[in-house]
């Protein structure tokens, strides 16, 4: 069967092989995900969720205070495991249960497709919803080591940001301006190796992952064991491709799947501004030997798109695929949520209309090329989520606080973005 982008079959198990309660969990359910026996997230700051995507205020404990065993089978992770066996929505799960409602093919329809066919793996779960904790799939934000720090980013996840957040609040965070996760300097790679053997995929971000430590000593960890197999997925600012003298572009290529996402929310002077410390032409020069060094690594653009760049994405999509660089279908649009001020739902009604006109423009010439569907839904789900809601009172904070990120940064967004000119006239003279 070909590949389709929104099916909810499994990769590796077929509907026909399920048995009628694996199929209501993983393709009749609305709140089930594989990930809450499978999988943990932390920050770099020990905060520890179900899956990245989790509401950020509902953590589920701390691996710099605990075990990551403890917090797998913790309270909360076993309550989720038992309301989503029962088909009840989970607090943490409400990202997903957003974008589902509005099209979007979320992380946990996502995951279920990724990894339904580790289901029984269910199957083992005791009343109380304690399960085998056996991690297989690995995405720890090991620091917030960043070389750059991107306008809707801050300081939980940038460390380049701390200097920033004392000149807008004229005070520092409350934590360092570089934090590691951890009880000590080699506790999470201790636990690691204990789980190394069960290990399907790894997720790396950070920060910025292709300068930690830990990134490189995973994969020269896998390359001694020849775990080739292992899938490695990336959420990368694609700035570097070496680090310590090792070529992370040769090293993917003794790996059978390699899925690089990178950060890009726009080009040249734009992506600059959106995401501090980006020299457009290290961008460009990285693709450029990507494609000579390794071709065969999966490569997307996964853009965040927020008011800022809603309407500039558009033609910084076209313009890579023209140049050869990505494929229509290498997409990724992912809604910026939060910080609230930043969103594209913002926008006021004219405004709206103007972008819907320009998506429908863009979603015509990409559609008979993207035979995914994966960029295009992308498109399409944005705009349903945009016009759901009127959230233009949040609109002089936008620019308010954009004008902040100006002064301290000596920038001047509506220079770099004109689009935007009149909209931020009229807002500044209230």
């Amino acid at each position: 069967m070909a590949y389709e982008y929104g099916a909810k079959e499994p990769e590796k198990l077929k509907i026909k092989d399920m048995t009628p309660r694996e199929k209501e969990l993983l393709i009749e359910s609305e709140s089930f995900c594989m990930l809450p026996w499978m999988h943990l997230h932390a920050y770099p700051d020990g905060r520890a969720y179900p899956c990245c995507f989790a509401f950020d205020k509902l953590h589920v404990g701390n691996v710099n205070e605990q075990s990551m065993e403890e917090v797998f089978n913790g309270d909360k992770m076993k309550q989720m495991r038992l309301n989503m066996l029962a088909n009840k929505k989970s607090r943490e799960c409400v990202k997903c249960y957003d974008q589902e409602d509005s099209g979007f093919f979320s992380l946990r329809l996502s995951s279920n497709k990724h990894f339904g066919h580790n289901i029984s793996m269910t199957e083992n779960t005791k009343p109380d919803g304690t399960a085998d904790f056996m991690i297989k799939y690995w995405d720890i934000r090991f620091s917030n080591l960043c070389n750059m720090a991107c306008r809707s980013c801050g300081t939980w996840f940038s460390s380049n940001w701390y200097e920033d957040h004392k000149k807008l609040t004229g005070a520092p965070p409350n934590h360092a301006k570089i934090m590691k996760v951890g009880r000590s300097s080699n506790d999470i790679w201790e636990q690691l190796l204990k789980q190394f053997d069960h290990v399907e995929q790894f997720y790396f971000a950070g920060g910025e992952p292709i300068i930690m430590e830990e990134h490189l000593r995973i994969l020269k960890e896998l390359d001694k064991r020849k775990m080739y197999h292992v899938r490695l997925i990336y959420n990368t600012n694609f700035s570097k491709s070496r680090f310590k003298g090792t070529d992370i572009f040769e090293l993917w290529n003794k790996f059978d799947s390699v899925s690089i996402g990178a950060s890009l929310d726009a080009e040249g002077p734009r992506a600059e501004l959106m995401r501090k410390g980006t020299v457009w032409e290290e961008i460009v020069a990285n693709r450029k030997r990507m494609l000579e060094v390794c071709p065969q690594v999966d490569f997307y653009i996964s853009a965040t798109v927020g008011l800022s760049n809603c309407l500039h994405v558009l033609d910084f999509h076209k313009s890579w695929v023209e140049k050869g660089f990505i494929k229509p279908q290498d997409f990724n649009f992912n809604l910026l949520q939060y910080p609230l001020w930043q969103r594209m739902d913002l926008l006021p009604q004219n405004e709206k209309e103007r972008v819907t006109a320009k998506y429908e423009e863009h979603i015509a010439w990409l559609k008979s090329q993207d035979h995914l569907t994966r960029a295009s839904k992308g498109f399409e789900s944005a705009l349903d989520w945009m016009n759901k809601k009127d959230m233009s009172r949040h609109l002089p904070t936008f620019v308010g606080e954009t004008r902040k990120y100006d002064k301290i940064r000596d920038e001047n967004f509506t220079d770099v973005f004109p689009e935007w000119k009149e909209l931020f006239a009229q807002y500044e003279k209230n």
